[in-house]
Formats: C-alpha cells, sequence, structure tokens
C-alpha cells in the first residue's frame, strides 16, 4: 500500500510541475521550465523508491539492453523494402480502383440499365 501512496505521490508531483507550467504563465518561459523539470525531478525522485519505481528501472535498462542486440537494416535494405512497400502499395490501389469500377459497370449498365 505505501508504495502505491509513494507512486501516487511521484504523478502527483509531475502533474503540479505541469500545472505550475501554466500558472506562471506570465512569468518568464526559464521559470515555467524550471518548474516543469522540478516537478519531473521530485516525482522521479519519489517514484525511485517505491517497488514499482524500481521495477520500472530495471525494465529500462532490460529494454536497453534488448535494443543493443537488434541487428539494424543497411541503408540499401531499408530502401528496398520501402520500394517494395510502394510497388505493393500502387498494385493494390490498381486492382481495389479495377474492382470497383467493374463492380460499378455490373450494377448501374446490366442489373440496373442506368446509362
Amino acid at each position: 500500500m505505501a508504495d502505491k501512496l509513494k507512486f501516487a505521490l511521484a504523478l502527483a508531483l509531475l502533474a503540479a510541475g505541469v500545472v505550475g507550467f501554466y500558472l506562471l504563465s506570465e512569468q518568464p518561459l526559464v521559470l515555467r521550465v524550471l518548474s516543469v523539470l522540478a516537478g519531473v525531478a521530485a516525482g522521479v525522485a519519489v517514484a525511485w523508491f517505491s517497488e514499482l519505481g524500481r521495477r520500472f528501472v530495471e525494465f529500462a535498462r532490460e529494454a536497453i539492453t534488448e535494443t543493443k542486440k537488434v541487428v539494424w537494416p543497411s541503408r540499401k535494405e531499408t530502401v528496398q523494402t520501402t520500394g517494395l512497400v510502394f510497388a505493393f502499395v500502387v498494385v493494390m490501389a490498381i486492382f481495389l480502383w479495377l474492382t470497383d469500377k467493374s463492380l460499378e459497370w455490373v450494377l448501374y449498365d446490366l442489373v440496373l440499365g442506368w446509362k
């Protein structure tokens, strides 16, 4: 229960920083941005000491580790894949247009007799 209260307090501090940005609309932008950063820093500090916060940090570390394992495509592979996607979209668009016009011709000219 205490962890949930800590996390709720962290969210409230984050929200207070954002609200402070709008409440200080007459103040210089630097002060407004500092209020948001202070809210974020206070929220992170409180969340750090909760179980949910520690689990989130562990999850973030694991996500970074997994991202480093990804084999990213080369520029050539990316361009080729993008070209194939565009070609498929064009072919599908033509196919759907032909299907639409064919159904329109069958329905309006043959079935209903409208010209």
